[in-house]
């Protein structure tokens, strides 16, 4: 089915910004691992699994629409610490989101609808999910103190990554 050349457009936009949040939420859990901060670590590799299937989603309605997936990720930025992990992550959510909305509404210019409901469980995922939880995280670090966060981070054994 040939589909609006602005949402196929649009469409890559949000391909690019969901491999770039795949590949820093891969490095970011690597990272944590790496750290023994594995608590932490299994959540943000969770991230990174819920970010593959929402290119996967948008490859595939790009692909149904007659356009070009786009594969090459935008720019990632990786953090030094948890803390900057955290808020990185974060930084990429709310634009995901900003993006996500601007998309949705030109699915509604052009009465795309069944490509805006994909995008509206994309959005639920990002905010309900991904964006609150890091913002979860980074107020639990400021009530309990990094020291202790970190702590309830580690956890014994081999870790699953």
């Amino acid at each position: 089915m040939k589909g609006n050349a602005k949402v196929i457009t649009a469409l890559n936009s949000l391909l690019v910004d969901e491999l770039a949040a795949r590949d820093q939420y891969f490095i970011h859990g690597r990272m944590l691992a790496e750290w023994g901060l594995h608590h932490a670590s299994e959540r943000i590799l969770h991230e990174m699994e819920d970010e593959t299937q929402h290119a996967a989603d948008l490859i595939s309605r790009i692909l149904f629409l007659e356009g070009t997936p786009k594969m090459t990720p935008s720019k990632i930025t990786v953090g030094k610490d948890l803390p900057d992990i955290f808020e990185k992550d974060l930084a990429v959510e709310y634009s995901v989101v900003n993006n996500l909305r601007k998309v949705m509404a030109l699915c509604e210019t052009v009465q795309d609808y069944v490509t805006r409901d994909i995008l509206l469980k994309m959005l639920a995922d990002t905010e309900e999910d991904h964006a609150h939880w890091l913002e979860q995280q980074l107020r639990l670090i400021g009530m309990v103190g990094l020291p202790n966060y970190l702590q309830s981070q580690m956890k014994t054994g081999t870790p699953g990554v």
